[in-house]
């Protein structure tokens, strides 16, 4: 059995070939045909020569084949059937078919394994160069489109996690600007208090009684106002600085339903919907950090409220689950789908909140789409096609799952499981 590359004489090797050359591998149970191709193409390529078809095989496994002269008849193995291993092995292999005995059987056979070429036994040079030639370039061409190809690919991945990136930045800023409004909000009460104590004190040419607590009763007002300001910015703070699982704040459910309460109302998507966020009937934490837990909920309201251009009713609750999930009972289906199921941390208590709304619901067509970068089916002024890709990313980064079920003519429900824990005083 010849096996390997074989040393051809008088060939000088190059300590560092400037370039790759291509290798071809020569399969014939002959020594003749082998040797006259070996002398043929010795200058041109790299060789690799085998007298059946399982060294043929070991070769492929080890090497990286270029292109493939087969002889269809050799014992054991046919060079058809050696030619659908080596296209098992690297689909990307050109094969040039060599026979003293042609049928339309075989030529049949070699065109479905997209053989490059068929020759008949005996070859004259100038053919058998002219197909293996061929065949080289053919196999250098698809190389340059699937590094292409390739190259597009990461381009394309890139600029996805860009936009990705770009949308997650855009709603934070929304967030932000939550902060400001929550936080305005007491510091207008203390400014209006200082004024009115700095009246009562201008006018008192001394202090009465009554003066007195006036002033106390208006500074405790005060006081609890900048408490807020405080409670509130350092609840955002913590959230904003991303911490490690370990490290971040198991946040509030209901907290968190209130400040997202507040920004649904001045959405420009809220239109005529009515729109209800129940709390939950506990208070619980839950382990996702307090801005993408927003942005998730955020989104799925947003997208409820677009789902159809008549007013509907899109509302968010939950409840707490203290038992895992039984996760045979959720099926893929025209109306069902269940996401991020293999990295769910399915450890009880959970926290199961829902976003649904009386619209249209969900084509079964379009369903399996929805989590698609890009997708829509919204005009172009509507959204980016990010929205429901970000909540599949960011569910997926806190270890919970995304569960959406819909009914044409009845709405649609997107259902969050997420680990639960008490919340961070």
């Amino acid at each position: 059995m010849a096996l390997g590359l074989e040393p051809l004489e008088n060939d000088v090797i190059p300590a560092v070939a400037p370039k790759r050359r291509g290798t071809l591998l020569i399969v014939d149970d002959e020594d003749g045909p082998r040797q006259s191709l070996r002398v043929i193409f010795k200058d041109d390529y790299d060789l690799l020569m085998a007298d059946d078809g399982p060294a043929a095989i070991e070769l492929a496994q080890k090497n990286e084949i270029d292109v493939a002269v087969l002889d269809i008849r050799m014992a054991g193995m046919s060079g058809i059937e050696v030619l659908e291993r080596l296209k098992y092995v690297n689909p990307n292999i050109e094969a040039v078919m060599m026979t003293a005995f042609e049928t339309t059987d075989t030529i049949r056979q070699a065109l479905r394994l997209r053989a490059c070429d068929y020759i008949n036994k005996p070859f004259d040079i100038a053919t058998i160069r002219g197909a293996v030639n061929q065949a080289m370039q053919r196999r250098r061409l698809e190389g340059e489109i699937h590094s292409s190809a390739e190259k597009v690919q990461e381009l394309l991945t890139e600029l996805q996690a860009q936009r990705v990136e770009e949308q997650i930045a855009k709603t934070r800023g929304d967030i932000y600007a939550s902060i400001i409004h929550d936080i305005n909000g007491p510091l207008t009460v203390i400014s209006g208090f200082v004024q009115v104590l700095n009246q009562r004190l201008n006018l008192s040419s001394r202090m009465e009684l009554e003066d007195l607590e006036f002033i106390k009763d208006r500074l405790r007002i005060v006081a609890r106002q900048v408490g807020n300001c405080i409670e509130i910015s350092r609840r955002y703070l913590s959230f904003l600085r991303r911490q490690s699982d370990e490290n971040a704040p198991k946040i509030s459910i209901n907290q968190m339903l209130r400040d997202l309460e507040q920004l649904v109302r001045v959405h420009p998507a809220l239109l005529e919907n009515e729109f209800v966020a129940a709390p939950l009937g506990e208070e619980i934490g839950v382990k996702i950090n307090g801005t993408d837990l927003i942005q998730v909920l955020l989104n799925l309201a947003v997208n409820a409220f677009q789902c159809a251009p008549l007013p509907h009713r899109v509302e968010i609750s939950g409840e707490v689950l203290r038992a895992p999930l039984d996760l045979a009972k959720f099926k893929d289906g025209l109306n069902d789908r269940l996401l991020n199921v293999e990295n769910m941390n399915n450890t009880a208590p959970l926290v199961k909140l829902w976003v649904r709304d009386n619209g249209p619901g969900i084509p079964p067509e379009v369903l399996p789409k929805i989590f698609h970068p890009y997708f829509t089916t919204k005009g172009p002024r509507q959204g980016t096609g990010l929205g429901l890709n970000i909540v599949q990313r960011l569910i997926k980064e806190a270890n919970g799952a995304l569960h959406v079920h819909t009914q044409q003519g009845e709405g649609t429900t997107f259902t969050i499981y997420l680990p639960a824990t008490a919340p961070t005083k």
